[in-house]
């Protein structure tokens, strides 16, 4: 289920790359001519490119679904705010992690616990200059909300929009980014960690897989969306830590590739993807991905 067809979902901020433009006095028209088009241009190719990717609640309201339990232990640890407060880069990576976190604890019931979280959101992104987003009366809408996850849901993919789209008309198009990029890897991480950590105790592999196939789909469809990301990632600023996560993205869509998931599929033999065994790659590039946004 992408955003474009989930109900809940307030359609994502585009984040667009703002250029250089150069030259002499004279060529000042031109140039700025140019910027327009090529940021114009640049805003249709990335809104087309971003608009499949999960929410920071989709992932974690599928994984719910499947019936795996809850993994406290998967979610980044909520003291860790402050740490970030003062990186704007790692404020921005992790004010979407702790959103898919939010996600995650919300799904599973875990109300209190998601708005001590937002309280950290709300750090980072006052940190950030994010305007709003996580004011008081925002915070009282989650707290009057605390028992009904669509609500919740809601306010939080509406939520981190407002401060996508805040931070893309403010020109700091990177930070929007990279809050879409953590929040997205953090719900990755969260599936991959569930699928590892699943009691082998008293099951046999097969039986084993057969109780994680639908969670293991989750993680599986979400292969054009880690080509998206990167084709995103790949129109800003190359500066760390975009370089590493896009050297590290472009190793994950590889793992996925080799995975030849579609032709599987078309010749009826999805169970040999299917396996714990096939993952082993992709969950421990994500693994590296995570822990390089959260550490």
């Amino acid at each position: 289920m992408k955003r474009k067809s989930y109900s809940l979902i307030v359609p994502l901020a585009v984040a667009t790359f703002i250029f250089q433009s150069c030259g002499s006095s004279g060529d000042k028209s031109n140039n700025s001519d140019e910027f327009k088009a090529a940021e114009e241009s640049l805003k249709n190719q990335i809104e087309e490119v971003v608009y499949n990717i999960p929410s920071p609640s989709e992932i974690p309201y599928l994984l719910q679904a499947t019936g795996a339990e809850f993994n406290q232990s998967l979610i980044n640890a909520n003291a860790k705010a402050s740490t970030y407060a003062t990186r704007n880069d790692k404020a921005a990576l992790n004010l979407g992690v702790y959103a898919a976190d939010i996600g995650y604890l919300s799904s599973y019931d875990k109300s209190q616990e998601a708005i001590d979280y937002l309280n950290s959101c709300k750090l980072l992104a006052d940190n950030l200059g994010v305007i709003g987003s996580f004011d008081v009366e925002v915070l009282k809408k989650f707290e009057s909300n605390i028992s009904n996850k669509d609500s919740l849901a809601y306010l939080l993919n509406k939520t981190i929009n407002q401060t996508e789209s805040f931070l893309k008309n403010d020109s700091r198009n990177r930070l929007a980014a990279l809050v879409l990029t953590g929040s997205f890897i953090e719900g990755l991480y969260i599936s991959t960690g569930i699928v590892k950590t699943y009691p082998k105790n008293g099951l046999t592999d097969e039986q084993r897989n057969l109780v994680l196939t639908n969670l293991m789909r989750v993680i599986l469809e979400q292969k054009k969306s880690v080509s998206e990301l990167l084709k995103m990632l790949s129109t800003i600023d190359q500066s760390e830590p975009v370089a590493g996560l896009v050297t590290d993205l472009k190793t994950l869509e590889a793992d996925y590739a080799a995975l030849n998931i579609e032709e599987q599929i078309k010749s009826n033999k999805a169970n040999l993807v299917l396996t714990d065994a096939k993952l082993v790659s992709i969950t421990s590039v994500v693994e590296k991905i995570r822990k390089g946004i959260v550490e």
